[in-house]
């Protein structure tokens, strides 16, 4: 398949030069991937692909396989022997390597990193100064100057959300240039207004009820955010809005504002954050779920939170109890109580007819147009409806296969009384509409039950048995892909019958694992109807991509929405959040000064490159921490390297870090602490440490945006329990009186310890930060500084006092002075208090 104009032209100016490519959702970012590696792929080059996931790397193998990209692009992971790797990256071409064994290779040379050609990022808003992805290209920055780093993002507002996070990235990456592509670039709407889907937007009105149980809802968060903002009044809430709060990235917004500072906030902040989420979900339900589900849903929100003992204050408020009502209302009828009657057995029985989802309706309405459309054209052509999530799509084939009345009543039995079974005769009863005839319809045949259901409900009839429903999951194997291929293509009609059955596939964006799903549907079937059950700003992009490449094919799109709602907020809150996003990056673009350090001239390699061309000295003394190759699952290798010392993997069979010949680290997270006291795994660390070198240490890292004590704030315990940690630490520094403990707030402030651990020169008297470097390049070691001259000391620090301080820190001999100790005296007043 060829390349739309846009796609073309944001190809040849990455290949023209390094740099960062953001574009918006949904325009086909894994395609410009794939056409990069089809340009450098060449078994004369070496091409490293970064950042992707295993089921990603699945999709690009596969669509690089059909097309016959030759040599094929290699999978490197753990099942590829550490003996074997290196061969197979002399062998060139492309090949897709997990982070952490990249890492490990680039250490410890199994890649030959000055003969890489270059390295792709993919899911660039993901890079930070911690993370693999920037450790391998800082590895590789300082080793191979020449060769390129291309990036590609498709979330323009994760370069937002902190300061300079776009700058930041871009350092990471070693990038020059900035190209963004919204959809609004003049180059993307030439290429996609060509030819465009037709899209009928069916508006859908909310029922009295449904209006007044969003009512409510958006006036109980009003209340939770004002509150907030009241209590935190010195805090940056900007983003804390209830615009934000009902949309679904609302959780990462709170965590980005409030997470730092926690474990600082009140219990009933926290409560009010806590309230907003679950208010959230709720009103989200309102429009996802049915009157039946949502009824259940607040009756088991307002049971968890009264059992528990935590009762929030929206409950207390009118309109919660407004929203209960209507709720209520809306499976029982208005008049409820008043239905109820007494029964011959004793039990209460009462008609109800539970509230019908309009957006139901609507779907059946859209599907029986469709079916029309198809018989008068007497052509096959497969329904593709989109769907929320796994939820959302079971409910829509019970609903195509059952009907909504029997839903309904299938739902109220299980949720609402779980003491009755579908099969058994209920007393609360709702009305079925009459069948057409008094035959039962034919049941389809069910292909795979796990996965490829050819759906009809076991137990009911088919309310519309021309739709072939189709079960998709495709996360499992390529076969259960053929499966479905097969029985696509053995519902095409091949008789002269008027009516066609067409099959309905559908799809849910959120919970199916393979990300690219939805794109592997639209290729493999060409469907040439889709229902949006649910709007996607990414999924109208892919769209718009999908009738572009196949001009011949007339696509009809349904959107269906509720007007006047949350849904259609949510979807207009993501546009305009995607537009001012492009809009900041763009002022961004125009402002970025790129230092020479960013393509990965450090300040030590240009003093390096210094010394060199004066001829004073060949190498200088280069500092270096042993790491055990299961750290490097975490971010404190990464920030070590960082801070200029250089790290070697090996397996350890004590420790973690050996910074010295002498000096042991054994690195514990809080739980990991907690778990290695209670099984005694610390205990036989710290003896082993022991045992083998001079200064054993326990590193305990903890989490600097989370609250942590061994004691209490305004209680301190002198009991020794068996099950404290505090009590256990006491006993394991006793026992081991050599070990010490360092406590670091955060994976940074571990480096800098160790830095200053293993940085003794720069304590030493007339030694400062601007004639440090100059000391480490002219002596080779702490030996060699013991034998220079004073003479030989002023040439290199250019400095007397300096000279005179260091000289006499290294040769003169110091004594301990005897002073009388100390006499503390007190005055009347203070002797008072004292008492």
């Amino acid at each position: 398949m060829g390349l739309l104009q846009f796609e073309n032209e944001l190809l040849l100016k990455l290949v023209e030069e390094d740099g960062l490519v953001i574009t918006a959702k949904g325009l086909g970012i894994e395609r410009v991937l794939l056409n990069l590696i089809k340009v450098y792929n060449h078994p004369g080059n070496l091409i490293l692909v970064i950042g992707t996931s295993f089921r990603e790397e699945e999709y690009f193998l596969e669509q690089l396989k059909i097309e016959d990209v030759q040599p094929a692009p290699k999978l490197i992971t753990s099942e590829c022997g550490v003996n074997d790797r290196y061969q197979v990256y002399m062998q060139g071409g492309t090949m897709f390597v997990t982070s952490r064994i990249l890492v490990v290779d680039m250490l410890t040379w199994r890649v030959p990193i000055d003969l890489i050609t270059g390295i792709i990022v993919y899911k660039a808003h993901k890079i930070l100064e911690s993370c693999q992805e920037a450790f391998i290209l800082r590895l590789y920055r300082q080793k191979n100057k020449k060769g390129f780093i291309k990036a590609l993002s498709s979330n323009p507002c994760a370069f937002t959300r902190r300061f300079c996070q776009v700058e930041r990235v871009m350092r990471n990456l070693f990038a020059r240039q900035l190209y963004l592509w919204p959809r609004s670039h003049e180059v993307v709407n030439s290429s996609l207004e060509k030819i465009q889907p037709e899209v009928t937007e069916i508006h859908i009105n909310m029922t009295a009820s449904m209006q007044a149980i969003q009512t409510s809802l958006l006036d109980l968060m009003n209340v939770c955010v004002k509150e907030i903002k009241k209590i935190n009044s010195r805090l940056d809430t900007e983003e804390l809005t209830l615009e934000n709060a009902i949309s679904r990235s609302f959780d990462k917004i709170v965590k980005f504002q409030l997470d730092p500072i926690w474990h600082q906030l009140g219990p009933k902040t926290r409560r009010l954050v806590a309230d907003l989420k679950t208010l959230r979900i709720i009103l989200e339900s309102v429009t996802q779920c049915d009157s039946v589900t949502f009824y259940s849903l607040l009756k088991s929100i307002k049971d968890s939170v009264t059992n528990n003992f935590q009762i929030s204050d929206w409950l207390f408020l009118d309109s919660a109890e407004n929203m209960f009502i209507q709720a209520r209302e809306r499976v029982f009828g208005p008049e409820s109580k008043s239905k109820v009657a007494k029964t011959t057995n004793g039990e209460q029985a009462q008609s109800i007819k539970p509230e019908v989802s309009p957006k139901w309706l609507a779907l059946v309405k859209t599907l029986t147009e469709i079916q029309q459309d198809i018989t008068i054209n007497n052509k096959f052509a497969p329904v593709l409806i989109v769907v929320n999530d796994e939820k959302t799509r079971t409910q829509i084939k019970d609903l195509l296969c059952s009907g909504a009345d029997v839903l309904l009543n299938r739902l109220y039995n299980r949720l609402l009384r779980p003491d009755l079974k579908d099969s058994t005769t209920e007393n609360y009863k709702i009305s079925k509409p009459p069948k057409e005839d008094g035959k039962k319809k034919k049941k389809p045949k069910v292909k795979n039950e796990r996965t490829l259901t050819q759906m009809a409900a076991s137990d009911h009839d088919c309310v519309h048995p021309e739709v072939c429903v189709e079960n998709v999951n495709l996360s499992d194997d390529s076969s259960e892909r053929d499966e479905l291929v097969a029985s696509i293509e053995s519902s095409k009609n091949t008789s002269e019958e008027p009516i066609i059955v067409q099959p309905t596939i559908i799809y849910p964006l959120h919970g199916e694992k393979d990300p690219f799903g939805l794109q592997w549907i639209l290729t493999e079937f060409y469907p040439k109807y889709i229902v949006m059950y649910d709007a996607d700003v990414g999924v109208v992009r892919q769209l718009e991509i999908y009738q572009a490449f196949r001009p011949h094919l007339s696509v009809q799109v349904y959107l269906l929405m509720y007007q006047g709602s949350a849904e259609e907020q949510r979807y207009l809150t993501a546009l305009r959040k995607e537009k001012e996003a492009f809009e900041y990056l763009m002022k961004k673009r125009e402002s970025v000064v790129v230092p020479e350090n960013w393509l990965g001239i450090t300040a030590a390699n240009q003093t390096v490159n210094a010394g060199k061309a004066e001829g004073e000295i060949k190498v200088p003394c280069q500092q270096k921490i042993i790491v055990d190759l299961r750290e490097f699952r975490s971010d404190l290798p990464s920030l070590i390297h960082r801070r200029g010392i250089d790290v070697e993997p090996i397996t350890l069979e004590v420790g973690d870090y050996i910074l010295t010949p002498d000096t042991c680290v054994e690195r514990k997270s809080l739980n990991d602490l907690i778990g290695s006291l209670n099984n005694g795994r610390l205990y036989s660390q710290a003896q082993a440490m022991s045992r083998y070198y001079k200064q054993p240490i326990l590193l305990i890292e903890f989490d600097q945006t989370k609250a942590f004590s061994l004691q209490g704030k305004y209680y301190l315990s002198t009991e020794v329990s068996a099950t404290s940690v505090a009590s256990k630490l006491i006993l394991l520094t006793i026992h081991f009186p050599h070990l010490r403990i360092l406590w670091c707030p955060s994976p940074y402030a571990s480096a800098e310890m160790f830095e200053l651990l293993k940085d003794f020169l720069c304590h030493l008297p007339g030694i400062s930060t601007k004639n440090i470097r100059k000391v480490m390049m002219k002596v080779t070691s702490l030996a060699n500084l013991m034998t220079k001259t004073q003479d030989e000391l002023t040439q290199i620090l250019e400095n007397s006092n300096s000279v005179i301080k260091l000289w006499e820190a290294l040769h003169q001999s110091m004594k301990a002075t005897d002073k009388a100790p100390v006499k503390r005296t007190f005055s009347k007043n203070m002797a008072k208090k004292s008492k």
